[in-house]
Formats: structure tokens, C-alpha cells, sequence
């Protein structure tokens, strides 16, 4: 019913000719009272709210900027524009950032000429001191599942999510944000994951206030409920394609300048319940420290140190034995381009306890590209190595050695089927990427997956065990992946994402009792605002 709504207004929108609209006037320049020893509100917008400006993810979609039809919409309304749009969401399927990252600035400028019929819902002035925006998304995925989860079962449902944000700012020095989330699975055969449906619950609630500034940046400390999102989200990421996205509670100091940014926090995962309110698991602790340095335009090195104390006994060590863990993951990653050619090259270093063994493991990744911007269609080509140390004999000695990839994006690095995880895996793969209209993305993506040890297993996306052969005799052939899928703008809300994959199961599926080859196709809408 909600779709079909803001589909219907989004068509209705159409025939509308709706002038922009007017901006709020400020303080009068004539005014003969005696000036505030506050600064101009209108100076202080220009900074508000402080936007956390992340490097991009790894094999990056660059999307086109030429003259065209940005929307199918566009096309309809013969409006040719002669670059991309502002817009601060993107205009994909997925949406990796979180909604109080979106960036609305840009309306406040006299000279902008890119408006919205929702415009009105952002930025609203309550007086000089006070601003408020507000926004969300709806979406609805069908999903076909053949062998889903390598459990020789097939399943298709839909997944639908409702979401919805408010944000509130006190000039510079104050702000509340607030966000809500509904997800729900129908139709769903097999046992639902916990990140597939939850109730209307909470997925941000917190304050931030300005403690200082540190050469002329802001200094702010941010408290309660939040989704983190880092780098190349390898590691930390609010993992956008689950109908659940992940988030945390705890705290946040962050800064950034022109060159550099800065960030350290400690919050706790919070777990999504299944009817019955999500809680924060209180056996984990996640902290960290992460710098960003930024050399050039559109180079970016990343630091950073994280650690995870985990008391829950979830770790098995030496013969079975459950314990705790904890470890420190020590990283790096370089991005950039140089005129077409691209890289992005990231190592990390693990060490700490698994149970009653030591930990030491590592993962790494090389990738290279290349955007032929000359070309019809601008492709762009990446091919890639990711690398995920295992054990050699599980369960067995003072060493273990499988990675531990903490709150991944998995689905959007190692296959869209969701069966591997960085986990005691060696993935060569490429992408292809080509645009044959700006509001038409196609993309195709194979996977050659091996094991890094026959004894170790293979890991599913929620980083538990699915097949394994503690004999190692059933190799470490997983198979090769070949992920297709199309993306269609219908407007700056709209999105509709269709793919198709399929995993050709090698030897090691085949001996460790995998009856048929896995296969998922899909199909989402999406409406943002």
C-alpha cells in the first residue's frame, strides 16, 4: 500500500509545475539593535549538520556525469540534463551509508536549481536556532532461492522494510536524531535469519553535541544508538542489503579536516530480536581508532586499530572447548586513482585469544581497475584478490588462525549468494560495470572461491560454519560465482534493482553433500525521500 502510494504521487508529480521554493529569509540588515554575541545563524547552517565524509568502498561504481537523462522520469519529461544531479542518496539499490550521513546543504544555496517536490521536508528553520529534517525509505524484495544456504531446500518470500528519520539541530551545538525501522518476511519456508524481519524498532537514537573545535573543525562526541560505518566497510558496515541493517550503543568522538579525519569509539552490537524488542548484547565490547589521510582528491590511506572482547562462550578452542575471545585487528588500506587506472589495496593483522588458544591471522586484498571514460557505456573493469587466513587443523593445538571479519558487508564483496565470508577463503574475482543510459546500470561479477585450508570450513555470511570436511579430503574446490544484475533509476526516489546468480559448485560442495548448485534471483523497489 505505501508503495504503490509514493508511486502514484511520484507519477502525480508529473503533471505538476511547481516553482522552487522560496528560502527563508534571514535576520534583517537594517536592524539598529545591538549585534548578538552569537554568530550568524545563517553562517552557522552552512556547517550544520557535521557530515561524516567516508572514502568510498572497495571496486567502486563510478556513476556517469555527462549530458542525458539522469531517471527514466526524465525521459519522460524530455528534461536532458547537462550533469548529474544533487542528490544526496544514491541512486542504487543499495544504500551503504546511513541517512544521517545524507548531505542537504546544497538547498540553502540562493543559486541552487536543483528542487524537489519533497524538498520541504528538509532543512525546515523553527526560529534562528533550531532546524529540522526529516526523510526515509520504503522497499520490497522478492527473493528465489534454489539449494538456499547449501541446505538442499529451496525457498522464495518477500522481505519488505519501512524507514524513517528525524533530525533535529541546535545550531552547531546540539543535535537529535532519530530513526525507526520495520522489517518483515512473508512467505519465508525455511527458518528466517535474524537479520531478515524485526519489529518497528529503534535503528538510531542519539545526541551529539560540539565539544570544540580543533583547527577550526569541530570536535563532536556522539551518544546512544548508531550505525558505523568505516572505510571500505570490509570490516564495519551497517549492512544495507540485510532487510535488518546492523547498528550499535555506545559512544563516539570524531573530527575531520580537509586532509585528515579522526575517529575512536566504544559501543556494543545490538542484536535483532524476532518478536520482542532488540537488545544490546551485552558480553561484546567494540572499540577502535581509525585515521584517515587524504593526500590528493580522491586518494585516501587508512589507519586504523579495533579490537573486540567478546565474553560471551561462543569460541571453540583446543578439542571443542567453548570459551571467550578477544583480539585486536591492526589495518591499512590505500585507494586512489590515477587518471583511469584505480587501485584499492587493504592488509589486516589480527591477533589476540580464541577460547584457549592463541589467534593469528591476517587477510588482505589487491585490487586493480581500470574506467574507460572514452568509451560508449563509460565500463568499468576491476579484477581482484581477497585473501582470508584459516586453520590448519581446527580445534587442535595452542594456534588458531581463521579470520575474524568482524560486522562485514560480505554480500557486496563475495558473492551475492551470501555463502562465503572472509573466513579461510581465496576469491579471485572481476567486475564489469557499464551504463548503457545514465539511469541504467548493468553489472556482472565471477568468483573463483577456494579454501586456504581443507580441515578449516566454509563460512556463511553470518560467519558460522556451513560445509566442512575435518579430513580435508574433499579439497578445497568451493566453485566459481556469476553474479548478473541491472539497475534502473525510474526517478531521483525510485530504484529498481534485478539480478540473478549462480554458484557452480565445485568438489568440495559435491563431497560434503551439497545435492544441487546454488541459485538466487531477486527483484527490489525502492522508494527514498
Amino acid at each position: 500500500m505505501i508503495l504503490g502510494t509514493l508511486a502514484c504521487l511520484e507519477v502525480t508529480n508529473i503533471l505538476l509545475a511547481q516553482g522552487p521554493p522560496e528560502l527563508a529569509s534571514g535576520p534583517a540588515a537594517e536592524s539598529k539593535e545591538a549585534p548578538s554575541a552569537l554568530p550568524d545563524p545563517e553562517d552557522i547552517w552552512k556547517k550544520v549538520p557535521v557530515i561524516q565524509k567516508m572514502p568510498p568502498l572497495g571496486i567502486p561504481i563510478i556513476f556517469p556525469t555527462d549530458p542525458g537523462y539522469y531517471s527514466i522520469l526524465d525521459m519522460l519529461q524530455h528534461n536532458r540534463r547537462e550533469t548529474r544531479p544533487k542528490y544526496p542518496y544514491p541512486t542504487f539499490g543499495l544504500r551503504p551509508d546511513s541517512f544521517y550521513n545524507a548531505d542537504w546543504k546544497y538547498l540553502d544555496n540562493p543559486k541552487n536549481e536543483e528542487h524537489d517536490w519533497l524538498d520541504f521536508l528538509k532543512r525546515i528553520r523553527i526560529h534562528d536556532d533550531w532546524m529540522f529534517s526529516t526523510g526515509g525509505e520504503v522497499r520490497w524484495r522478492f527473493m528465489n532461492e534454489v539449494n538456499a544456504d547449501l541446505s538442499n531446500k529451496n525457498d522464495n518470500f518477500n522481505l519488505f522494510r519501512t524507514d524513517l528519520y528525524a533530525d533535529i539541530n541546535y545550531r552547531d551545538q546540539f543535535r537529535f536524531y532519530i530513526e525507526f525501522l520495520d522489517a518483515e518476511s512473508v512467505h519465508q519456508n525455511l527458518p528466517p535469519s535474524i537479520f531478515d524481519y524485526t519489529q518497528a524498532e529503534l535503528l538510531n537514537l542519539f545526541v551529539e553535541f560540539k565539544l570544540g573545535e580543533i583547527q577550526g573543525n569541530p570536535l563532536q562526541l556522539r551518544a546512544g544508538k548508531q550505525e558505523l560505518v568505516y572505510g571500505s566497510q570490509r570490516l564495519i558496515s551497517a549492512l544495507d542489503w540485510a532487510n535488518v541493517r546492523r547498528s550499535f550503543s555506545g559512544v563516539k568522538l570524531f573530527t575531520q579536516g580537509e586532509k585528515w579525519n579522526f575517529d575512536m569509539w566504544w559501543v556494543q552490537p545490538v542484536v535483532p530480536s524476532q518478536g520482542s524488542a532488540d537488545s544490546v548484547d551485552d558480553g561484546q565490547n567494540f572499540s577502535g581508532l581509525w585515521f584517515t589521510y587524504k593526500p590528493k582528491k580522491g586518494t585516501f590511506l587508512d589507519f586504523y586499530a579495533l579490537n573486540l572482547d567478546n565474553a560471551n562462550r561462543v569460541a571453540r578452542g583446543n578439542n571443542g572447548r567453548l570459551g571467550t575471545l578477544n583480539f585486536t585487528t591492526l589495518g591499512n588500506r590505500l585507494f586512489g586513482r590515477e587518471n583511469q587506472w584505480l587501485y584499492d589495496i587493504e592488509n589486516m593483522f589480527q591477533i589476540g585469544h580464541y577460547s584457549d588458544q592463541t589467534l593469528v591471522a591476517g587477510a588482505s586484498t589487491f585490487s586493480f581497475g581500470y574506467s574507460f571514460d572514452n568509451l560508449p557505456t563509460t565500463p568499468q573493469f576491476w579484477i581482484t584478490n581477497d585473501f582470508a587466513t584459516g586453520t590448519p587443523y581446527p580445534q587442535q593445538g595452542g594456534q588458531y588462525s581463521t579470520f575474524q571479519p568482524l560486522f562485514p558487508f560480505g554480500h557486496y564483496y563475495l558473492g551475492y549468494i551470501d555463502i562465503v565470508n572472509r573466513k579461510n577463503i581465496n576469491d579471485i574475482n572481476c567486475q564489469l560495470i557499464s551504463f548503457p543510459a545514465n539511469w541504467f546500470l548493468a553489472g556482472i561479477q565471477l568468483h573463483h572461491f577456494n579454501l586456504v585450508c581443507s580441515r578449516d570450513a566454509l563460512y556463511a555470511d553470518n560467519g558460522k560454519p556451513l560445509r566442512r570436511d575435518p579430513s580435508g579430503r574433499a579439497g578445497t574446490d568451493v566453485g566459481n560465482e556469476l553474479d548478473l544484475y541491472v539497475n534502473f533509476t525510474l526517478s531521483r526516489h525510485q530504484n529498481l534493482l534485478i539480478g540473478y546468480s549462480k554458484l557452480f559448485q565445485g568438489s568440495f560442495l559435491d563431497r560434503t553433500g551439497s545435492l544441487q548448485s546454488p541459485e538466487t534471483t531477486y527483484v527490489q523497489y525502492g522508494y527514498r525521500w
